[in-house]
């Protein structure tokens, strides 16, 4: 059973802090750290083993004191959970294993008064299967007006057997599914980009559009800072809906040119968004996560009318290697430039392997990424659990997985699951402080050690390294927001440097040694100032550099 609420009004508590952009003042969002909650697997508030809006109340002043200023919550809503909430039943409930609607409203609240901006997931590119239009458009058959919001069609062939086209799922397998007419013989197909259970919605339909205004006013009223917009590059399909014409698996992070992904038409989508956002006090923003060919498509989706960040995925998938970073680093920041949008800078998120896994130099490196990162101008995002400085958890059984792509043949790995184990809170089992009821997913038994008991007060943990760079880029001028760097040029090979400058004159240089060796500490790095912070607490500062460590100077 789904719970709705009333039209509710702005919350009287405002986020504290909350400057909209005017003149040269840049918005909260340009220099935002924004920290990324899994709900299932951040904390359990009713011991059921799940983690649920309660849970994440409870817990935010942790995320107060670490100092990020907005949390980001994956789907929430009614759903099936066919793919982990990412199939919504109802927009505008609260799926019961996560609470209700009066638990969103005191989350965002209490958010609120504690100077945190509230950021929720919307999934506009498909909706479930149990949703009840979908329900609808199976059960009225072909006609139906209800199948021309989503994309039905007939087959090829003399018997329609065949799928309308050659589109391939993300998971994996056709991107077509043949229903059964409500006389039980073989009907016409529907598509899904993700999971069957995933039908695509047809955007071209005058009833979507305005739905999903109003799904954006309701959660705006309830008093939401922003919306993650989930698969923002596949709204749109390529009129007609051509084939691929071309053999061999879609990933989910890839940048193929598609008739499905990046399709111009979204941009009108935006545009009509940007003006309800726009209406709300409080700066409300618009992130999307769209996955383009480049830096300059992304940029499309952050002009001037329309979204206000987008992820950077093309950083997340740069190695740990000097002169590939920099190559990133420039072009992100030369495609935001034009658009007076942003750079966003992410390492982990909730579909990837964590990067202290996936960069291949276990905590060291890991630490000295983010220190990278978090020193870059604009905004960050951070994965709940990197500030742990958590693995990836590569050795779960088959039998636990919940990964749809896992059940898949030929689709994405099917291993995120390996990201999303519960995150540990205290040193003792059975589940580390997660919930009374234990985890869904199992916890490494070496998780208490990480936990964030264990690292509370430590200076050399990595969760106080990120709490103090969170201060000190918080605190210095020259840190934040921005879209240039200055690059140190005679440098010794391996090391990535660059200067940011304050209005003021302050300056802070940063320095990554992407080696794994030590470097001198030579030509421009030769006097970079007085050490600010360093991702290897075990270095006491001066020559050399710790291989895989970054560091910032003042001066």
């Amino acid at each position: 059973m789904t719970q709705h609420l009333a039209d509710r009004t702005q919350p009287d508590s405002e986020p504290a802090q909350a400057p909209s952009a005017t003149g040269d003042q840049p918005g909260w969002w340009h220099d935002a750290v924004i920290y990324q909650v899994y709900p299932r697997s951040f904390a359990d508030g009713n011991g059921d083993g799940m983690g649920d809006l309660p849970g994440i109340r409870a817990r935010l002043p942790y995320l107060a004191q670490l100092g990020v200023d907005a949390v980001w919550l994956s789907p929430f809503y009614a759903s099936p959970q066919a793919d982990a909430g990412y199939d919504v039943a109802d927009y505008r409930a609260i799926d019961p294993m996560f609470g209700e609607l009066a638990d969103a409203d005191a989350l965002i609240r209490d958010a609120h008064d504690l100077g945190l901006r509230i950021i929720v997931d919307l999934v506009p590119n498909h909706s479930s299967d149990r949703h009840d239009w979908f329900v609808r458009a199976l059960r009225e058959g072909p006609g139906s007006p209800l199948r021309d919001r989503y994309h039905f069609r007939p087959g090829r062939g003399a018997d329609g057997s065949e799928p309308p086209n050659d589109w391939e799922s993300i998971f994996g397998g056709p991107a077509w599914t043949r229903t059964r007419n409500p006389d039980g013989t073989p009907g016409e197909w529907y598509l899904h980009l993700f999971a069957p259970e995933q039908p695509d919605l047809n955007w071209e339909n005058r009833a979507v559009q305005d739905e999903f205004r109003s799904v954006l006013r309701f959660w705006l009223d309830m008093g939401v800072d922003g919306f993650r917009i989930d698969v923002a590059h596949g709204m749109v399909k390529a009129p007609g809906l051509p084939d691929m014409g071309r053999a061999g698996q879609l990933k989910l992070l890839g940048t193929q040119q598609l008739p499905f992904f990046d399709q111009d038409g979204v941009h009108e989508i935006y545009r009509e968004w940007r003006k309800i956002l726009d209406e709300y006090p409080g700066a409300r923003i618009g992130v999307a996560e769209a996955w383009t060919p480049s830096p300059d498509r992304t940029a499309l989706y952050v002009r001037g009318d329309e979204l206000h960040q987008a992820f950077n995925f093309h950083y997340l998938n740069t190695e740990w290697d000097a002169a590939g970073l920099r190559s990133v680093i420039d072009l992100s920041l030369d495609s935001m430039r034009p658009v007076g949008a942003p750079s966003t800078w992410v390492l982990s998120n909730h579909d990837v392997v964590r990067h202290r896994t996936r960069l291949g130099g276990g905590l060291a490196r890991a630490r000295a990424a983010t220190l990278l990162m978090l020193a870059l101008p604009g905004s960050a995002y951070l994965y709940q659990g990197e500030e742990l400085g958590l693995p990836e958890v590569t050795d779960l059984p088959d039998e636990v997985r919940q990964d749809p792509s896992f059940f898949r043949d030929n689709g994405q790995d099917g291993l995120r699951d390996g990201c999303r184990v519960p995150i540990p809170w205290t040193r003792e089992t059975p589940s580390f402080g997660f919930g009374e009821g234990g985890s869904w997913l199992p916890q490494p038994a070496v998780w208490g050690d990480l936990s964030v008991e264990e690292q509370t007060g430590d200076p050399s943990s990595t969760l106080e390294l990120y709490r103090s760079a969170l201060a000190v880029r918080r605190e210095h001028p020259a840190l934040g927001a921005g879209d240039a760097v200055e690059w140190l040029e005679n440098v010794p090979e391996g090391v990535l440097a660059f200067r940011r400058r304050a209005a003021d004159g302050r300056t802070v240089v940063c320095a990554a040694n992407t080696t794994t060796a030590p470097v001198p500490l030579a030509g421009e790095l030769a006097d970079p100032g007085s050490l600010l912070l360093s991702s290897d607490p075990a270095w006491p500062g001066g020559s050399p550099l710790p291989a895989d460590t970054t560091a910032w100077w003042s001066a």
